[in-house]
């Protein structure tokens, strides 16, 4: 194992690659929470308990084949954001089926492998300017936590202005402020697995005062693979032109976060060159491709790298052994879906109109907007002084959330660079390819009426 792993080489041993492979999985344990509440939200026709299934496995054999393949102690899950496309844009918004919209993850995710084998993912890279490439993770940011106050009923519909505050007379909802209030305090105070602890305070809180229903065991080896080959079977009905701008956003943001994740735990653990190039990189993108792949073709949404991974290594991981145990940890999860249905699953408050009901989930929804203010930290990194590169960063940062859909606030976002690079006469700043790219945005977005 020494060997395989070079851990003497990489200055650990098997005990510290253990206790930090055992920290990653906690820092990123709420996936198995998360990620099926969202992908059975109300309307999308996914189970729960299948979620929860394809979940635990696609990030076990993606983080598996990361540390056998790539020997890096970077885990893979499902990724947020991505999977909040596949409900509320795939399904929710363009009335694909599931399995068509697991189909356009697998498709994603084969069109970043064969940039990876072509050696034209740095070349797509360099096209997109930092400034956006910061201003989707903040969007993106703003739209999961957009999410998680409207999952826990937090904020509602209102017919004269559009949005208005939650009724908190109703258990959920009280539920879910109280577990916003502590997972907020858990992640201030620096704990590790804050968010896990405060879905767990969460959903204990809300069985004791009955909001929320006991399980009816706490294990069950009887395990749901519905979902699993459904993208595959559906990748022919969703091979159409209309689809190409949503699988060309979903690309974006799985392509970028793992770059910037990649080298960021790269750069904690100091397994970076002088270049700043981690280890067998190649190897390593190979696998997060195929692994977003991987969670489409089972039904979990695209699997990705996990910034969490930092927790790990500032743990003294620093081999493929860390991401190995992460793997085996997510299948030790897998009897223990009675308890995950229970904490993910949805449960009725009456709506802002009469007569009306919505389902919210306040167990998961304070995660999502705690998870959705780590990733726009990464605003302070947009040169605001500079208005040529702010302003375009902050359509992309307003009309990610506020329409609903990625793939609308990144348009919005190359659209607008492209024309005040032109206004400002610095057209040799944009790269060509981005002016294809905003070409293509116009096109649908012209489109969009009779698309729809």
């Amino acid at each position: 194992m020494d060997a395989f792993f070079r851990l003497s080489e990489r200055g650990t041993n098997l005990r510290t690659e253990v206790v930090a492979g055992l920290t990653t999985f906690m820092t990123m344990a709420y996936i198995i929470f998360v990620n099926p509440s969202i992908l059975s939200t109300e309307g999308t026709g996914l189970p729960i308990s299948g979620v929860f299934f394809a979940t635990c496995v696609a990030a076990a054999a993606a983080s598996i084949a990361m540390g056998l393949f790539a020997n890096y102690p970077l885990a893979l899950a499902s990724g947020l954001g991505l999977n909040a496309v596949v409900a509320f844009t795939l399904i929710l918004g363009l009335g694909l089926s599931w399995q068509q919209a697991m189909a356009v993850i697998v498709l994603e995710g084969l069109l970043v492998t064969v940039l990876v084998l072509t050696n034209l993912r740095e070349a797509v890279m360099n096209a997109i300017p930092m400034s956006l490439k910061f201003a989707i993770a903040v969007g993106i940011g703003l739209f999961i936590a957009f999410i998680g106050l409207k999952n826990g009923g937090i904020v509602v519909q209102d017919p004269a202005t559009y949005l208005t505050l939650g009724d908190f007379t109703q258990g959920p909802v009280l539920l879910a402020a109280f577990g916003l209030a502590v997972t907020l305090v858990l992640v201030a105070l620096g704990l590790r697995g804050g968010i896990l602890g405060g879905i767990l305070i969460t959903g204990i809180v809300g069985m004791v005062f009955g909001i929320i229903p006991l399980p009816e065991r706490v294990v069950d080896f009887r395990f749901d693979t519905s979902t699993v080959g459904g993208g595959l079977l559906a990748i022919p009905e969703v091979l159409q032109l209309t689809l190409v701008p949503v699988v060309f956003a979903l690309f974006m943001t799985d392509f970028f976060d793992t770059m910037g994740t990649v080298i960021a735990v790269g750069q904690e653990g100091g397994l970076l060159d002088e270049e700043g190039r981690p280890p067998h990189l190649k190897r390593i993108l190979l696998v997060d491709s195929l692994a977003a792949a991987g969670g489409g073709a089972m039904g979990a949404s695209s699997v990705t790298s996990y910034i969490e991974s930092g927790s790990g290594v500032a743990e003294g991981g620093r081999t493929g052994l860390t991401s190995v145990v992460v793997g085996l940890l997510f299948l030790l999860a897998l009897p223990f879906s009675p308890i995950i249905g229970v904490f993910g699953g949805s449960v009725p408050i009456p709506g802002p109109e009469q007569g009306q009901q919505i389902f919210v989930s306040p167990v998961t929804a304070p995660a999502l907007v705690v998870v959705g203010f780590l990733m726009m930290t990464s605003v302070r990194y947009i040169p605001w002084d500079r208005f040529d590169e702010a302003i375009p960063a902050f359509l992309t940062i307003l009309t990610l959330p506020l329409t609903f859909n990625i793939s609308y606030g990144i348009g919005f976002g190359f659209i607008s660079y492209v024309l005040i690079k032109l206004a400002r006469g610095k057209p040799g700043e944009v790269h060509p390819l981005l002016y294809g790219v905003a070409i293509l945005f116009a096109l649908v977005f012209a489109a969009e009426p009779f698309l729809s």
